[in-house]
């Protein structure tokens, strides 16, 4: 073995994206019908390795056996439960100043659970990351037009939108690196807090005119900050969805947020509402999470999803394949946990 061969052998799959979804083709797959979730070509390695020690008589009153136990009954629950399309087109912006709090996981797992689900689902990235972008395999390189362009240059966003490779019905519109230099081109410009509304009313009309499927839900990835880019994306907006990491520093900044959300609904969008909050990264086994969970139910009972997206290795894996959880490994605590609030989120009524 020569040492480039070595070499080769010694670099992980995240360090080769380029070709990480060819590599992956005996990942499972999401397989929907009429709300049903099932896996499809899973491999023994992506099986929860309890599944086998149960097969073998092993003790159900072990914590592994009740957690499988707890999850089965979770999966039926959501056996055969069709999601309600909403009245209109629901567009929820996707925010906290926080990073890692698993806003971008968030918008695209949820956004995966609903299209697979046969909804109509759009994502827009405008976080210059672009790591929404990578999570449902849309290649968002600087050559390409993007969500930049479409606020900085006019461009219709029709021209833009690309559909996920992996789920039906699933579109986005990426981001690039050109829109790290776009918070200072908007302030020249005029309207520039309406900029990205205005995108989006236009797309809507095309779609009509065009007499393709109204869109049930657009979600909107921010970055983690409150620059021009969120406010565009609160004047776009709706409804916020706040994903809160089930730790203490999660909820420091959360009272600065709600404060700029008061500000936007007085001066820009006084159709604004912050309808939903999303627990996420919860470690059951540890007090402070469940003492920040209680803590968020008990200031916002309306608001906080009774779904809650624990640690997990696989949520956290999936991007470095260019895949959602939800097509990464469906069978996985994770995804369950994403249908859940997918599916919590649908059936609440729309503000």
């Amino acid at each position: 073995m020569t040492s480039s061969e070595a070499a080769s052998q010694r670099i992980p799959p995240f360090m080769s994206l380029g070709s990480a979804r060819s590599s992956t083709s005996s990942q499972p797959k999401v397989v929907v019908q009429a709300g049903r979730t099932k896996a499809s070509n899973v491999s023994r390695e992506t099986k929860d390795p309890a599944v086998g020690a149960l097969d073998n008589d092993f003790d159900t009153g072990s914590p592994i056996a009740s957690q499988l136990v707890s999850e089965t009954k979770r999966r039926e629950k959501l056996l055969g439960r069709s999601l309600p399309s909403p009245i209109r087109t629901r567009v929820m912006t996707v925010a906290n100043q926080k990073g890692g709090v698993g806003k971008t996981t968030t918008t695209v797992n949820i956004a995966a659970a609903l299209a697979s689900a046969g909804l109509n689902v759009l994502v827009i990235d405008i976080d210059p990351q672009g790591n929404a972008s990578t999570a449902l395999g849309i290649p968002h390189h600087a050559e390409i037009d993007s969500i930049y362009d479409v606020l900085i240059n006019d461009i219709p966003m029709a021209e833009v939108v690309a559909e996920c490779p992996d789920i039906d019905r699933l579109y986005c519109v990426p981001a690039t690196i050109h829109l790290a230099g776009a918070e200072i081109e908007l302030v020249s410009l005029v309207a520039r807090e309406q900029r990205l509304r205005r995108a989006i009313d236009a797309y809507v009309k095309h779609r009509d005119q065009n007499n393709q499927e109204r869109l049930d839900f657009i979600f909107i990835d921010c970055p983690p900050s409150l620059g021009l880019l969120t406010v565009n994306a609160f004047c776009a907006a709706n409804e916020v969805m706040i994903p809160i990491q089930c730790e203490y520093y999660a909820l420091e900044g959360l009272s600065q947020l709600l404060k700029n959300i008061e500000m936007i609904q007085k001066h820009l969008n006084s159709d604004l509402v912050m309808s939903t909050i999303l627990l996420t990264m919860y470690d059951g086994r540890t007090n402070l999470a469940a003492h920040v969970a209680a803590d968020v139910r008990e200031h916002f009972p309306k608001q906080v999803l009774q779904a809650m997206i624990p640690r997990s290795v696989r949520i956290s894996e999936a991007p470095s394949y260019q895949q959602t959880v939800m097509t990464y490994d469906p069978s996985s605590t994770g995804a369950l946990s994403y249908l859940e609030a997918a599916a919590e989120l649908a059936e609440r009524p729309s503000t």
